[in-house]
């Protein structure tokens, strides 16, 4: 079994004094990096996406324009390409990220699994290159692009698990419906704090999908 660390969007744009902050945006950042520095070792493979809008249209009507945003399906501009709200919170230590993801590039995107990384590879080549089963998630924002990348990882195969303390969502009762959503589609939801290094906590739907024991005795 080889295990990836997802951080989702944790960018100036999406953090306290950002374009589109979220509250407690900054705490994620500095939570991840304190994370890392201590259980690096868990992780095989560690990903980190950004939101990369294009100044020059709309992406697909993702941006609000002639109408104020509803803060649902459309939104003030924010990360756009280049651009300081499009960079990595300060907070955020990325020097152990081994590949990272754009999203977002004229179209909308909320999932990791719609961008692309440096060389145009998808995220599903990334994990299937380096033979990921299991992809641990953090960052932001809990209801949006943390939701739709967790549930993707698990349409794709993989073991998920979501790490509540180092996540940050827009509003508190859509973040609690994005949880109760992807615990019901098989994800974990854990406390990184209550993970030693080497711990594997299993999804709901393990014995369904096969036990990590029974994934090593198939590559054996």
């Amino acid at each position: 079994m080889s295990r990836a660390l997802f951080i989702i969007d944790v960018q100036n744009d999406f953090t306290e004094g950002g374009a589109l902050a979220v509250e407690g945006g900054a705490a994620v950042a500095a939570g991840i990096t304190a994370y890392l520095a201590e259980h690096a070792e868990r992780y095989d493979l560690v990903v980190a996406s950004r939101d990369w809008h294009n100044p020059d249209d709309h992406n697909d009507g993702h941006f609000a324009t002639d109408a104020e945003p509803d803060f649902v399906s459309t939104w003030p501009k924010h990360c756009m390409a280049d651009t300081p709200g499009a960079e990595y919170h300060p907070a955020l230590d990325t020097s152990g990220v081994h590949v990272h993801i754009r999203k977002g590039q004229g179209v909308p995107a909320y999932s990791i699994f719609e961008g692309t990384d440096d060389s145009g590879a998808s995220i599903s080549e990334v994990l299937e290159r380096h033979g990921i089963t299991d992809i641990d998630i953090a960052g932001i924002a809990t209801d949006y692009c943390v939701r739709a990348s967790a549930l993707d990882a698990i349409e794709h195969g993989r073991h998920v698990r979501v790490l509540r303390d180092l996540i940050a969502g827009v509003a508190t009762e859509t973040s609690d419906a994005a949880i109760a959503e992807l615990g019901h589609a098989g994800a974990a939801i854990v406390e990184s704090s209550e993970l030693p290094p080497g711990e594997v906590v299993e999804s709901p739907d393990a014995d369904a999908a096969g036990s990590p024991a029974d994934d090593e005795a198939g590559r054996a």
